[in-house]
């Protein structure tokens, strides 16, 4: 068996203009080119027949699997508008001519359905693909047969989209390196990167593990499937199309590239998705790695880094996965960033108006199942003088709206009358002529905290208490 070693030497004579070896990366990895042996016992390749994978792919337990998967997600449909609902029906009538095409490399996937959902800055947008259901089902497979391929070969600094992984995980690594002195972060942001990813470098990085060429001509059809905007076809060229359940493997699989060289170099990382902060021991040793490894992302994996906002920085002025940090007793401890409060404010506020048309049963309910979800994915924090303070605020927002629905004296007087409150005090409040929000404040005595609870509204404090972990 022949293996390329050409003896190439990664270490140069450093020239003026040029990095110096820098103190946060090991000796000779400094702009190195990450030469590599190609051999087949190379750890990167999968020790699978060539022609296994596809019959791997659509065996009948794997297909099974892949439509329970789907159909338990639910979704729209995409731009032939089956619903989830229809697919059954549909498998049943043309499994065989499906399974045949694939076999065959003749299946073309449809054009996602683009969508786009905006961002928390004004006038920007996330662009999200909808496959059909059909091609839902198809990368639904492929997903589950690659996964166990390249869950060995990703990173332990890597925590998105990845079995018994995720944001708390990743949170945690970063206390931990910031418990050993790495407090300056190089916070890496890469622009737009699921529509910029170079689609030819994905599928050579694929092919060293994939051997079946018949799996890797389908991903690359879904690659270039192309989009449907606006009723007008679109072809996508370059970019993973986000929104299908291939897409976060695919990012996964093109960024453990950048993985494996912050390891090379030996550096403190956690990377969640395409959110990236690299830790440092000092500012100047991270503005260092900022600058190489930008040149790295750029040049070999052919993607762009938002200058605007990749910034070095101390990591107590970081937002990371929505949490910020501090330091107490030595320690580094986790904060909701005030950026998370105003985007869980703007959601209440969202949730507690008046003419929703929903209803007060509706309403708690969708409130309780915002704070069951908020406090869970902030629970790591340590937030319980926040949580007071707004759940006061909620429950005035509440009196609030059941004063406007009493509208009129007579109603009022009646409401607050069946809370056993004396005459005038009864007369009192229900001839307040103060504006809502105002008048909100007299209903401590009648709507008391015991009464909101009882009509149905939870409370964030007493949610955090129970499932806290700081």
């Amino acid at each position: 068996m022949k293996v390329t070693n050409h003896g190439m030497k990664d270490r140069k004579l450093h020239q003026e203009g040029c990095p110096q070896k820098e103190v946060a990366e090991q000796p000779g990895y400094v702009e190195a080119s990450a030469h590599a042996r190609i051999a087949e016992h190379n750890d990167i390749i999968a020790s699978l027949p060539a022609d296994s994978l596809l019959k791997q792919i659509l065996s009948r337990d794997n297909l099974n699997g892949a439509y329970k998967k789907v159909k338990s997600n639910r979704g729209t449909g995409g731009v032939d508008r089956m619903s989830v609902d229809e697919l059954l029906p549909y498998l049943r009538e043309h499994r065989l001519d499906l399974l045949q095409q694939i076999r065959n490399g003749k299946y073309k996937p449809q054009p996602v359905r683009r969508v786009e959902i905006p961002k928390e800055e004004k006038g920007k947008f996330r662009k999200l693909g909808i496959p059909t259901v059909v091609d839902r089902m198809i990368q639904q497979a492929i997903t589950q047969v690659l996964v166990p391929i390249y869950e060995p070969q990703f990173s332990d600094s890597s925590f998105g989209f990845r079995p018994k992984r995720g944001a708390h995980d990743a949170l945690k690594q970063c206390q931990a390196y910031a418990d050993e002195g790495y407090v300056y972060v190089v916070d890496m942001d890469l622009e737009k990167f699921f529509d910029n990813v170079c689609q030819s470098k994905l599928i050579e990085v694929l092919s060293r593990s994939v051997k079946d060429g018949r799996v890797i001509s389908l991903i690359h059809q879904y690659l270039h499937a192309g989009v449907i905007r606006h009723g007008m076809f679109e072809r996508s060229e370059q970019g993973v199309p986000q929104g299908g359940p291939l897409s976060p493997l695919l990012s996964n699989i093109m960024l453990n590239e950048l993985d494996k060289e912050l390891e090379r170099r030996g550096h403190k990382f956690v990377r969640y998705a395409d959110d990236c902060m690299i830790l440092c021991k000092s500012r100047r040793s991270a503005e260092r790695t900022l600058e190489s490894i930008t040149r790295y992302i750029e040049k070999k994996l052919f993607l762009k880094v938002n200058r605007n906002k990749t910034h070095v920085a101390h990591i107590r002025y970081v937002k990371y996965l929505g949490y910020g940090f501090y330091r107490k007793n030595g320690k580094c401890r986790l904060r909701v960033h005030p950026k998370s409060i105003t985007k869980m404010k703007d959601r209440l506020r969202f949730i507690l108006k008046r003419s929703n048309g929903k209803g007060n049963e509706v309403r708690a309910l969708l409130l309780k199942r915002f704070i069951k979800g908020w406090v869970n994915y902030f629970k790591l924090a340590n937030m319980k003088e926040l949580l007071i303070q707004i759940d006061r605020w909620i429950r005035r927002k509440i009196r609030t709206i059941y004063w406007k629905q009493w509208k009129k004296v007579r109603t009022k007087h009646r409401m607050i009358s069946q809370y056993g409150a004396p005459k005038w005090v009864v007369l009192e409040m229900a001839n307040c002529r103060k504006g809502p929000w105002r008048a909100a404040a007299m209903l401590n005595s009648v709507l008391t905290n015991k009464e909101i609870a009882r009509l149905g509204y939870i409370t964030m404090t007493s949610y955090y208490k129970q499932v806290c972990e700081n």
